[in-house]
């Protein structure tokens, strides 16, 4: 590492602390030529392979921001938003690679966004998933129905008021 100041091309790693994000280090340093002490930060790079085919640095904030226009008028706070932002962050660095299709990140969107609000699931899940019928909205109304009596079978609760209530898939005609 050089020193910022004098050029100096070795410098001494004084302190070392994990960042408060927890995905960063934090070193403080010290130029043995000048004497100067300087702060750097260290993350792991993490490029996303978008449809197209160019990369791009993976941005929690471009996270928070897709989600959000999935939650508005939501009851979604911008806290649950960074919370969801740094879950999927975490997830996809867990896995270990460098370059990671866009398509994984949606997919590691889905399944918080899920425990966080079921209408805000489904507004992301029908862009995502690119629905392009009524039928598909019933179908995925459906499976998140069968999923909920599954789950809640399990748990022995029958209402969740933490979640937004579907639509029902039947007609208001009938």
């Amino acid at each position: 590492m050089n020193c910022p100041f004098c050029h100096f091309k070795d410098t001494k790693v004084i302190d070392s602390r994990a960042g408060e994000d927890g995905l960063s280090i934090r070193r403080r340093r010290e130029c043995p030529h000048c004497h100067r002490r300087f702060t750097t930060v260290e993350t792991t790079l993490l490029l996303v392979q978008k449809r197209n085919g160019e990369l791009e640095p993976f941005s929690r904030q471009k996270i928070i921001d897709g989600v959000a226009k999935a939650c508005q008028t939501r009851p979604i706070t911008r806290d649950q938003l960074k919370d969801l932002g740094r879950e999927v962050e975490e997830d996809i660095r867990a896995r270990g690679a460098v370059e990671v299709p866009s398509s994984e990140i949606g997919k590691a969107i889905l399944k918080p966004l899920r425990k966080l609000d079921l209408v805000a699931y489904m507004r992301f899940a029908s862009v995502y998933q690119n629905f392009k019928s009524l039928d598909d909205f019933e179908r995925a109304i459906q499976e998140l129905r069968a999923s909920e009596h599954v789950r809640q079978g399990e748990s022995g609760d029958s209402t969740d008021p933490s979640h937004g209530s579907a639509p029902s898939p039947q007609s208001s005609h009938e």
